[in-house]
């Protein structure tokens, strides 16, 4: 049965120690397999102190970077690229600490942040020197730096498998990372787009195509999770959403509304419609 993770953002942004000690109970509680730490400021959650947690309730983590105001590795001053260089370094480390084989997120650019790129493979070329010392430091530590597509109103650079195709091509280290909220809204067809990044997808995140619960939607589940099988991915699938309060990106990604009745809801009624698809 494919494991199947949520992300902390559905609650609360920052994530801190307090928050995450009660939210993972809640997440063991309701049957998930996984929960997604948000690494938005290091210090924000103690890694050693989550994976004491973590190991006592028996969840999985994956982690995911922040690209907040400021964190740039494309067209940007150097002192501007080496302190994003840093802070990816100090998520590997978070990662390492309580076990997640991945970091995954938009590691080139912050999140709304959109501009003409006219030259796309210079553009490229500098991302993959950006990010090269990030994935040597990161396969050191077991972790591999999984780079996240995002639709065209959060940036201008990476926006489809193909494009992060091309941008990663030749970098040790570095995999896919694929949400099916932004490929929903760039892909013409999510599941040969899955096909496509066959054998380099590290990381999946869910919801449905308005950020809610998956199942909620238009989206044709059963065939973007053949796609996945298809292409190799057996890891977790892990609901991604936010409240309209998140600190960093709930600007960028236009969380203007609740998206169900409840945050609560957005979690369990998408475990519950994921766990009916694998039982099938």
């Amino acid at each position: 049965m494919r494991p199947v993770g949520v992300n902390t953002w559905v609650w609360a942004s920052p994530l801190d120690d307090e928050a995450l000690a009660r939210l993972a109970v809640r997440v063991r509680d309701w049957g998930f397999d996984a929960i997604e730490l948000p690494v938005e400021s290091p210090g924000d959650w103690d890694p050693d102190r989550a994976a004491d947690l973590l190991r006592e309730l028996g969840l999985a983590a994956t982690v995911v970077l922040v690209m907040g105001p400021g964190r740039e590795l494309v067209a940007a001053p150097k002192e501007t690229v080496d302190a994003t260089r840093d802070y990816l370094r100090r998520v590997v480390d978070a990662a390492a600490a309580v076990g997640s084989a991945v970091v995954a997120g938009p590691a080139y650019a912050s999140v709304g942040r959109t501009w003409r790129v006219d030259d796309r493979a210079a553009a490229y070329r500098e991302l993959r020197e950006g990010l090269a010392p990030v994935c040597e430091y990161a396969a050191s530590r077991g972790v591999t730096v999984a780079v996240e597509p995002l639709n065209r109103y959060e940036t201008s650079l990476i926006n489809t498998v193909d494009q992060a195709l091309e941008a990663l091509d030749g970098l040790d280290g570095a995999a896919l990372a694929l949400d099916v909220y932004h490929m929903n809204i760039e892909e013409t067809d999510i599941a040969a787009a899955i096909g496509r990044a066959a054998g380099r997808i590290a990381h999946v995140q869910v919801s449905a195509n308005d950020r809610g619960a998956p199942g909620r939607d238009h989206l044709d589940w059963p065939s973007i999770l053949r796609a996945l099988d298809k292409a190799g991915y057996a890891g977790p699938l892990a609901i991604e959403s936010f409240t309209a309060h998140n600190a960093t990106i709930a600007t960028a990604a236009s969380i203007w509304r609740p998206l169900a009745p409840t945050q609560d809801a957005i979690a369990v009624e998408g475990l519950h419609f994921l766990r009916s698809l694998n039982d099938d």
